[in-house]
């Protein structure tokens, strides 16, 4: 945690800034190691100060180690403590989280008498290279992700619901020690697959569906994401065309995945195969996004996108099509850019899987 507040305070400096206020349950974990959001962190150029109430106080000494004070306070004795630090440290501009600060909050920052300055986007920026460590962890919790699809395509049958197979994955990955779902569960199958977000609901697998599923698990506070899509018996040709597109999307977009290309580059080598093969109009979703702390972190791999990729950035490589009253292909990895090219942490196969 130390190193990662030096950087921090490097980039305060760059931005003219006497101190940093952290409030997120994200920001308050990479830079302090405290894993609950009920606290404050305060970075000033001579200190590192985590606030918190006397119902995590030892959590906190026991995850900070000695890379944080750490302040018992409650109530409002909390803003108070926080006023008199912005004060001792005579500070006059103060960096927080724009995105995240509700307008009740950001009076009540505004009164500890230091100007605001809207620093969010620095802060991601500076968890978009993963250390070593974060890398691991990363790849435990998709190798739990890798494992429970696996065990899923054992379980699973047609008959069962949407909900139900959900249901099931979910409990197979935190039997495996996932600490919970990375996100909302997606499972779509049929013509519900075509709904890139799909809620699971209440309609029953049948004979001929192709299923598309999107989940990942966590280890360490550190979010795996990967989609799979498999099918129920046996599928029409035109269901195994449009799935062996995809594939063929995500193989290059994949083999391409290197440091010095653009998020741009990268997700225009998917879409314009899939342009290519006459369904550009059915990919309407962005190629991939970073992952770590947060299921979606920069950079973004994007019409837009003109993040050059360096290694240790994290990326997912996802194209997808989906046929509106029929069903939907996606097949997702999720990636670390290395300094040759990539270290893919997804293993499942990628052929098509029939249950």
């Amino acid at each position: 945690m130390n190193e990662r507040i030096v950087r921090l305070r490097a980039e305060m400096e760059r931005c003219n800034l006497d101190a940093v206020l952290l409030k997120t349950v994200t920001a308050i974990r990479y830079f302090s190691g405290f894993t609950s959001e009920d606290a404050s962190v305060i970075i000033t150029k001579d200190r590192s100060v985590l606030l918190t109430d006397f119902r995590y106080t030892i959590q906190a000494k026991a995850q900070s180690g000695d890379c944080c004070e750490i302040l018992e306070v409650s109530g409002a004795a909390h803003n108070e403590a926080l006023k008199k630090i912005i004060e001792d440290g005579a500070v006059k501009r103060m960096g927080f989280e724009e995105d995240y600060v509700s307008f009740l909050g950001y009076q009540k920052y505004s009164a500890f008498g230091a100007e605001l300055v809207p620093f969010a986007k620095e802060l991601s920026l500076l968890r978009i290279k993963k250390s070593q460590e974060e890398i691991d962890n990363l790849q435990k919790a998709q190798s739990m992700a890798d494992e429970a699809f696996m065990e899923l395509l054992k379980v699973v049958k047609p008959g069962m619901t949407e909900r139900r197979v959900a249901a099931e994955l979910e409990y197979i990955c935190a039997k495996l020690g996932s600490e919970g779902p990375s996100f909302e569960t997606i499972v779509g199958s049929g013509p519900n697959g075509a709904m890139c977000h799909a809620v699971p609901g209440e309609r029953q697998l049948q004979e001929g569906d192709l299923v598309v599923v999107d989940f990942g698990c966590l280890y360490n506070g550190y979010h795996s994401d990967m989609t799979r899509t498999f099918a129920v018996g046996k599928v029409d040709p035109f269901a195994e065309e449009i799935y062996n597109i995809v594939l063929e999307a995500q193989t290059r977009a994949l083999d391409a995945l290197k440091p010095g290309i653009t998020g741009k580059e990268l997700d225009a080598i998917a879409r314009d195969y899939i342009t290519e093969k006459g369904y550009g109009d059915c990919f309407g979703h962005s190629l991939g996004h970073g992952f770590g702390l947060l299921i979606h972190e920069e950079p973004r791999a994007s019409v837009t996108g003109d993040t050059v990729f360096e290694e240790g950035m994290t990326i997912t490589v996802e194209p997808g099509i989906y046929i509106e009253d029929k069903f939907g292909v996606r097949i997702e990895d999720c990636c670390v850019v290395t300094k040759d090219g990539k270290l893919n942490f997804a293993h499942a196969p990628k052929t098509l899987q029939h249950i």
